[in-house]
C-alpha cells in the first residue's frame, strides 16, 4: 500500500505542511528538517505525485511528439533532434506515432491534452485538421515538415519545392533528358511541392512534361521498386530518376540491379532527404539534403517561444535544402 504525506510527516516529527514545503521548496526549512523528511521519505517508500505538483504549477515540462512513422528514418533524425534540444531546455518527450492515420492522429492528440503537455510539435500524417484549431486554441503547437496552410500556426519547413528544382536541373546538366519522377502521396505538401519543383526545372530547361514520367509512389521501398520497373517498360525508358524521398530511391537502385542496369552508367538516380543510410547504400546515393537537426531545434525553439507568449503571430521558418552529389549520379553513357 502506498504511503500517505501523513504518515511522512507523523514518522518525521513534523507537519504535513513542512513536509509539502520540503517537497516543493516552496519555504525555507532547515537542513535538520529536511534531512529528517527525506529519511522519512526513504523509510516508507514515498514518492510525491509530480504530475500533481505540476498541475498547480501549471505546467508539466513534458512535450508531445507525433510522427507519422516513427520507423521512417527521415522522421526518426528529425524526432531525435527534437528529444536532443527539448531534453536541453528541461522537457521530456512523449512519442506517438499515428502511422499516416487521421484517426490515430486525432486520437493521440486528445491524449497529449490529457495528459497535460506544455506544448505538442506535429508532423501530419495528412490535411484533416480534426480538433487541431481548437487544441492550438489550448496548447501551443508546432508543426514540422508538412506545411497545414489552412490553420494559422508555427511551422519549420524545408523548401520543398526548391529541393525538387535542384534534383531535377542536377540531373539536367549531366545531360539527362528523359527524367523521371516518382512521388509521395499526393494529399502531403512535402510530396507536392517537390513536384512543382521538378516540373518547374523541366520548364526552365525547355523540356516538356511527359506524364507517363511521372509515378506516384508512398514514401517506401517498395513503391519505388515496382514504379522503377514501371518506368523500365516504356518504349523509352527515362536515363535518370528524381525519387522524392531516399527511400524510395532506395527501391529504385534494386530495381536497377534486378533489370541488369548500371548506375550510373545507363540510369542515374538522386533520393530526397538524405538519410543517414544513403552514404552507405551502393553506389552511395546522391540526395537533396533536408536540415533535419535545425528543423528539430528550431521546432522546440519556437514552441518554447509560443509557451512564453501566446499572443505573438504564427512564425513560418523555411529553410534551404542542399544538393549532396554522390555515386548514384554522373553524365549518362553515350
Amino acid at each position: 500500500m502506498m504511503s500517505t504525506i501523513r504518515e511522512v510527516a507523523d514518522r518525521a516529527g513534523v507537519s504535513t505542511t513542512t513536509v509539502s514545503h520540503v517537497i516543493n521548496n516552496t519555504r525555507f526549512v532547515s537542513e535538520d528538517v529536511r534531512c529528517r523528511v527525506q529519511a522519512a521519505m526513504d523509510e516508507l517508500g514515498y514518492w510525491p505525485n509530480a504530475l500533481a505538483r505540476s498541475l498547480r504549477r501549471g505546467e508539466t515540462h513534458t512535450i508531445g511528439l507525433v510522427l507519422p512513422d516513427s520507423a521512417n528514418p527521415f522522421f526518426a533524425e528529425v524526432g531525435h533532434a527534437v528529444e536532443a534540444a527539448a531534453f536541453a531546455a528541461g522537457y521530456s518527450v512523449l512519442l506517438c506515432n499515428t502511422e499516416g492515420d487521421c484517426a490515430k492522429e486525432q486520437s493521440y492528440l486528445d491524449v497529449l491534452a490529457e495528459k497535460h503537455v506544455d506544448g505538442v510539435i506535429l508532423i501530419a500524417a495528412g490535411d484533416c485538421l480534426g480538433s487541431l484549431p481548437a487544441l492550438s486554441l489550448r496548447l501551443p503547437v508546432a508543426v514540422v515538415d508538412r506545411d497545414l496552410p489552412n490553420i494559422h500556426l508555427d511551422a519549420v519547413l524545408a523548401d520543398n519545392r526548391q529541393g525538387g528544382f535542384l534534383a531535377t536541373q542536377h540531373l539536367y546538366v549531366l545531360g539527362h533528358r528523359r527524367i523521371a519522377c516518382i512521388t509521395g502521396p499526393s494529399h502531403l505538401t512535402p510530396s507536392a511541392e517537390r513536384v512543382i519543383g521538378y516540373r518547374e526545372a523541366l520548364a526552365a530547361a525547355g523540356l516538356p512534361v511527359a506524364e507517363d514520367l511521372i509515378l506516384r509512389g508512398d514514401f517506401h521501398p517498395e513503391s519505388g521498386r515496382r514504379g522503377a520497373h514501371v518506368l523500365f517498360a516504356l518504349s523509352d525508358p527515362p536515363t535518370a530518376i528524381f525519387a522524392c524521398n531516399d527511400l524510395l530511391a532506395i527501391g529504385v537502385l534494386r530495381a536497377a540491379a534486378e533489370t541488369g542496369r548500371r548506375i550510373p552508367d545507363e540510369l542515374a538516380v538522386v533520393g530526397f532527404d538524405d538519410i543517414e543510410i544513403a552514404s552507405y547504400v551502393f553506389p552511395q546515393l546522391t540526395t537533396i539534403s533536408q536540415p533535419k537537426l535545425e528543423m528539430g531545434r528550431r521546432a522546440v525553439l519556437r514552441l518554447l517561444e509560443r509557451m512564453t507568449d501566446r499572443t505573438q503571430s504564427p512564425r513560418r521558418d523555411v529553410l534551404a535544402p542542399v544538393l549532396v552529389v554522390r555515386e548514384s549520379s554522373q553524365t549518362p553513357a553515350r
